[in-house]
């Protein structure tokens, strides 16, 4: 490798002496190359249409055949190639052929041919080095064989893997479409603070930071509802946030610490508002993304037409394990049940509810394959949804489900001020017992909804799992440009492109 670089190194002193940067200042592309693809497809075979176009971007490939050679150049959208010949250039011919390596920026200027195999061209009249790179491409047009390292150095793998780019291009999409279907129905996106004082909004345990000037301990945030239930209270009767979460939490295939989500809260609304709402959004974004509402993800057909099945906790429970919760009357009567069918009962789960929860997640939640809401859950572990309208114990909560993953949660939510501190004091009770992601009571919250909130349904979106779902992505590592990961143990001085 140190090689390699040192001869990349010297053709870049070569070309700054003909005058070729290395490293120019701009360039100015006339098309992309999938403008000149679609312009002219109807160009015959072994013919040439003398137009003049300039492209940019990346050598991916380069073959020279004594005064004749052919590179590979890809931008953004596509490739294209580039019929290098020295009855045209002269002696650019060779200062291109070998000064020029696979993984070098070059801008290009000339006419069109097609060769007699078929393939639109560029027929190079004069190039300019735009940027020299010092590093070989990894497997060439391939892609890197070691998944760890797309990860870790992403700008490769988006380099070399055309399918990488498309999802991000779709993630792109799928965001903007998100963003201008709520807009269009009145919500305003209003910014809240990612630095908190007291953390809140989920059961979650957040990373701790310091405030030197004020000598403050803060933290990231876990969620974006409390402060925006204060703009509601504040009189704004349609507001939402797309943005960064952070919890100190493991990471996974469904998990990373740094994510993504949207909230969005609607006065006057309830829970039912919010499952029309969701499934109204999502099956639009599929649509804008996908092209259709019914997709494959991972070889399974999943059909996201409205409307979707509703169906409560309880009754998902009952069918997979032929438990009825509502009529055990103690938590240890639901323990002793539970162990009889062969689950798990965590100490944490103090509460027939709980044990209820639990019994869902080891043996509901993977068998929701095609979208579910999941209805009213138990009050111990919703402390922020108003308690059911007809239903002692539950509140009006729904988790929806898609290929066995949550992907979004939603309340009619609590706005009895009475009601909200004596959860979070239960909250604190359970933190202070050793749940380190139970919630914390926020005073000023408290004082918000003190001073009156309308009724309100609430919602929350998983942006990377809902991402993982219309691009078929396995991994949400898949799907976030800049993962975080274990540091890499490194032994030797090996070159970073390399690993």
């Amino acid at each position: 490798m140190s090689e390699l670089r040192e001869t990349r190194l010297e053709k870049g002193k070569a070309l700054a002496e003909l005058g070729q940067g290395p490293y120019a200042l701009r360039f100015e592309p006339s098309h992309r190359t999938a403008e000149l693809q679609q312009a002219h497809a109807d160009l015959p075979n072994g013919e040439e249409r003398d137009v003049s176009v300039s492209v940019a971007g990346r050598v991916m490939t380069r073959r020279v055949m004594g005064k004749l050679a052919f590179f590979t150049l890809a931008d953004e959208t596509g490739p294209i190639q580039l019929f290098i010949e020295k009855a045209t250039l002269g002696d650019d011919f060779g200062h291109l052929t070998s000064l020029v390596d696979a993984g070098d920026l070059i801008g290009v200027t000339g006419s069109l041919r097609r060769t007699d195999r078929g393939e639109l061209s560029v027929k190079v009249k004069s190039w300019q080095m735009l940027s020299k790179s010092l590093q070989p491409l990894p497997d060439k047009w391939h892609g890197l064989a070691d998944v760890e390292k797309r990860y870790r150095q992403r700008y490769l793998d988006l380099i070399v893997s055309p399918d990488t780019r498309e999802t991000f291009r779709r993630r792109a999409i799928a965001v903007s479409s998100i963003r201008r279907w709520l807009d269009e129905r009145g919500f305003l996106e209003i910014e809240t603070p990612v630095l908190q004082s007291v953390p809140g909004g989920a059961d979650a345990r957040p990373f701790e930071t310091h405030h030197n000037a004020l000598d403050l301990p803060l933290t990231l945030r876990i969620a974006t509802e409390l402060h925006l239930k204060r703009l509601v209270v504040g009189g704004f009767e349609r507001v939402y946030e797309l943005g960064r979460i952070f919890r100190n939490e493991g990471i996974s295939t469904r998990h990373n610490p740094e994510f993504t989500s949207i909230e969005v809260y609607q006065a006057y609304a309830d829970y039912n508002d919010m499952m029309d709402l969701t499934e109204q959004l999502i099956a639009h974004v599929c649509q804008q993304v996908c092209g259709t509402t019914r997709i494959s993800y991972q070889g399974t057909e999943i059909d996201l037409t409205p409307p979707w099945r509703r169906a409560t906790m309880h009754e998902l429970v009952l069918d997979a394990t032929g438990l009825d919760f509502s009529s055990f009357g103690s938590r240890a009567e639901a323990a002793a049940a539970m162990q009889a069918q062969g689950l798990a009962v965590p100490e944490l789960a103090d509460s027939v509810g709980r044990l209820l929860v639990e019994a869902f997640d080891q043996k509901v939640e993977s068998t929701l394959i095609q979208p579910t809401f999941v209805i009213d859950y138990p009050v111990e572990n919703s402390p922020l949804a108003r308690a059911h309208r007809s239903k002692p114990g539950l509140v009006e909560r729904f988790e929806l489900f898609i290929v066995g993953r949550e992907t979004a949660n939603a309340f009619s939510e609590l706005i009895d001020p009475v009601d909200q501190r004596q959860r979070l004091e239960a909250q604190m009770a359970r933190k202070a017992a050793g749940d380190d992601e139970a919630q914390e009571v926020d005073e000023d919250f408290i004082n918000a909804l003190e001073v009156g909130m309308p009724p309100t349904g609430g919602l929350g979106i998983g942006i990377d799992r809902l991402v993982m779902l219309l691009t078929d992505s396995p991994s949400i590592r898949d799907v976030i440009a800049f993962p975080l990961l274990r540091p890499e143990a490194r032994s030797g001085a090996a070159s970073p492109a390399m690993g």
